[in-house]
C-alpha cells in the first residue's frame, strides 16, 4: 500500500488536501485522486514511467484479481486524502511519512481516519482470503 502512495506522489505530486488549499493544489488532488480511481488514466500514467509499472505489476501479484487491485487503487486514493489531511498538504511531510510508515506501519496507521482503516482491514482480509 505504501508503495502504491509512493508511485502515486511520484507521478503526480501535488500539494495535497489540508483546510486552506489554493485553486492549483485543490486542481493537483482531484487530479491524482482521479488517476488513481479511473483505470484509463491510471494506465496512461503508469504507462509513461518504469518505476510506476514495476509497483503496479508488484500491486497486481500481490491482489490477484483485477477487481482488488482496482479496490486497493480506491483505498491508495482514500489513505491518499487522509495523509494529505494529517500532514497538512505539506508534499514533504507526505514523502516523509510514506517512509516511516515502511519502517512503522502502525504510526502511518495512526495518521488514517476510522473509515479508511476499516477499509484497509477489510480489504486486506479479501487479499488474504484469494491468496489462500
Amino acid at each position: 500500500m505504501i508503495a502504491a502512495l509512493s508511485m502515486t506522489l511520484g507521478l503526480a505530486v501535488p500539494s495535497a488536501h489540508a483546510q486552506n488549499l489554493d485553486a492549483a493544489s485543490s486542481e493537483a488532488l482531484a487530479a491524482t485522486l482521479e488517476m488513481l480511481t479511473d483505470p484509463s488514466q491510471r494506465a496512461g500514467a503508469i504507462a509513461g514511467n518504469s518505476d510506476a509499472r514495476a509497483v503496479d505489476q508488484k500491486i497486481r501479484s500481490l491482489t490477484g484479481s483485477d477487481q482488488l487491485t482496482e479496490e486497493l487503487y480506491g483505498l491508495a486514493a482514500q489513505i491518499f486524502e487522509d495523509l494529505g489531511r494529517s500532514q497538512g498538504g505539506d508534499v514533504g511531510k507526505m514523502l516523509d511519512a510514506l517512509e516511516q510508515g515502511q519502517q512503522d506501519p502502525a504510526a502511518f496507521a495512526a495518521m488514517l481516519g476510522p473509515a479508511t482503516l476499516a477499509r484497509l482491514r477489510e480489504l486486506a482480509t479479501k487479499i488474504s482470503d484469494q491468496r489462500k
